[in-house]
């Protein structure tokens, strides 16, 4: 006997989001579409003389969740959060990510592992669900010739051991905000921190 209890893994999870945030389930591929549209009424009520606009919004969403599915995303949380005029762009990918090999790296390693894969920080953080991997990283936008105008998107993970499972919980959260990087990691922190497991 190891001593060692045996956890039973969680039926599901649940996570806390700011009002304003919208739910796309990635599976089934009928579901998933009804989300997008849903959305995409949402979005263009009350304006009729763009069909082109919202065409183009439906099939670019369509087209990035199942994109986002085919990678092991479960859901995608869109936020239509606004601050006056403006809606503050903002996502969440949650992928439920088995392990490649038999045994899971510590914490510790997988830190340092992802911190210097591309040049993210990375660090172990104690959450309410249990311990995790949190990265952060400044990613450049793509298609900017002059440098005096690099933009950056945030990108926020958290790589959570799934208890009583060989897998990860990811949660990707990304904003394309750099100004305001700081503030709206703070709200991807709070989000994180609020993922509770579920029998």
């Amino acid at each position: 006997m190891t001593g060692l209890q045996e956890t039973a893994p969680p039926a599901d999870y649940r996570l806390l989001l700011p009002d304003g945030w919208f739910r796309i389930l990635l599976d089934p591929p009928e579901q998933r579409d009804k989300a997008v549209d849903a959305l995409v009424e949402r979005q263009f009520h009350g304006i009729d003389n763009a069909p082109h606009l919202k065409e183009d919004l439906r099939k670019d969403l369509r087209r990035r969740a199942a994109k986002a599915h085919r990678s092991g995303g479960i859901e995608l949380y869109l936020s239509l959060q606004e601050i006056g005029p403006f809606t503050i762009p903002a996502s969440l990918l949650v992928t439920l990510a088995p392990l490649r090999h038999a045994a899971p790296l510590p914490l510790d390693a997988l830190a340092e592992t992802l911190s210097a894969a591309d040049g993210g920080t990375a660090s172990v953080e104690e959450l309410p669900s249990g311990p995790a991997v949190r990265v952060r990283r400044l990613i450049r936008q793509p298609g900017e010739e002059d440098a005096r105008q690099v933009h950056h998107s945030l990108s926020l993970e958290y790589h959570v051991p799934v208890p009583g499972t060989a897998a990860f919980l990811l949660l990707t959260f990304s904003t394309p905000l750099e100004q305001i990087a700081d503030a709206m990691a703070e709200l991807f922190d709070a989000i994180a921190a609020s993922l509770t497991w579920t029998e």
